[in-house]
């Protein structure tokens, strides 16, 4: 399924940071996340592994051409695109045999701060628990995206702190919150031997939403990180809602997460994703986009069948 490619044959450089990027199609976004993490303050330290999702464009080429002699970059195509989760836990996999013993999870359509790692780490070995940055919008980047997050009480619907708001200063402690949001999270060895890797069923979508009440279940910590900066070029990659692939994935991997992890409380949830849905497919229907309200149909109809994995149009 994975084979490694560039000039590592003559002897991989080991380090004990690994950052796992994801790459499909993502031509525009790789070459500067990679300058971004060569530059840390403890680049040294970092080996950087690319996890190509069978790419349809001429990124992977690029990729092999550009950085396949680099000794701290490995790059692993896959022979088809398994999604999100699938394509981390093939990164983070062989991360392990590497000897890693911190995993960054990143999204390639980002830039980090020079010492967002070094802090993550620091956070870590005093907490035991998984870090997450302060994310900005890259072209605006005093205005915040993510800021750690948290759950609502009833329904345990993602929350992120902070979103939307100029950052003045007024989330620069770091401190505990409930939610990691997965376009950047630091593990350990320790936690993914304890909870285990992403959830492979949902594709794309709430796989970290799932991952944080899984470490929530098993007593790991999530820590918000306040001085360490990521900057994201939001949606880069995905456009949740305004595409029918990701309104297919929110529909089915929404109920797939909260009916695992919620248990007794599901029936309470259930009452406010119906009425969330519909709200949405009132706004698709005005807004002549139909091929979204078909893909959620459809999404629920394959939760209700135990489809899982990438979306397969069905004949609606």
């Amino acid at each position: 399924m994975v084979e490694k490619t560039g000039c590592h044959g003559k002897g991989l450089i080991m380090r004990k940071i690994s950052v796992i990027l994801v790459n499909y199609n993502g031509g525009k976004y790789n070459d500067n996340c990679i300058k971004s993490l060569l530059q840390s303050t403890i680049a040294s330290e970092i080996q950087i592994i690319i996890v190509d999702n069978a790419s349809t464009d001429n990124s992977l080429q690029c990729l092999q051409d550009k950085w396949g002699s680099n000794e701290q970059i490995v790059i692993l195509p896959l022979e088809r695109n398994f999604g999100f989760s699938k394509a981390n836990n093939v990164g983070i996999e062989w991360a392990e045999k590497s000897g890693s013993e911190y995993f960054l999870l990143l999204n390639n359509d980002t830039e980090i701060a020079k010492d967002a790692i070094e802090k993550m780490i620091d956070i870590h070995q005093k907490t035991g628990g998984i870090i997450v940055p302060k994310i900005v919008y890259a072209d605006k980047p005093d205005v915040i995206w993510y800021a750690g997050g948290s759950f609502s009480k009833v329904i345990w619907k993602p929350i992120q702190r902070g979103l939307n708001q100029k950052d003045v200063g007024q989330y620069n402690q770091s401190e505990q919150c409930t939610f990691a949001n997965g376009c950047s999270m630091l593990l350990s060895r320790q936690i993914i031997q304890k909870i285990g890797l992403l959830d492979e069923q949902f594709f794309l979508y709430y796989e970290d939403t799932e991952y944080s009440l899984r470490a929530k279940q098993n007593e790991i910590s999530i820590w918000y990180c306040g001085e360490a900066v990521v900057y994201h070029k939001v949606n880069g990659s995905t456009l949740g809602n305004e595409r029918p692939d990701g309104a297919y994935y929110i529909a089915r991997n929404w109920l797939i997460c909260n009916h695992k992890c919620m248990k007794k409380r599901f029936a309470f949830f259930l009452c406010y994703y119906v009425l969330n849905r519909f709200a949405w497919i009132v706004i698709w229907f005005v807004t002549n986009k139909k091929k979204n309200i078909i893909a959620t149909v459809e999404g629920v109809i394959d939760y209700r069948k135990g489809i899982t994995g990438q979306y397969v149009k069905n004949s609606l």
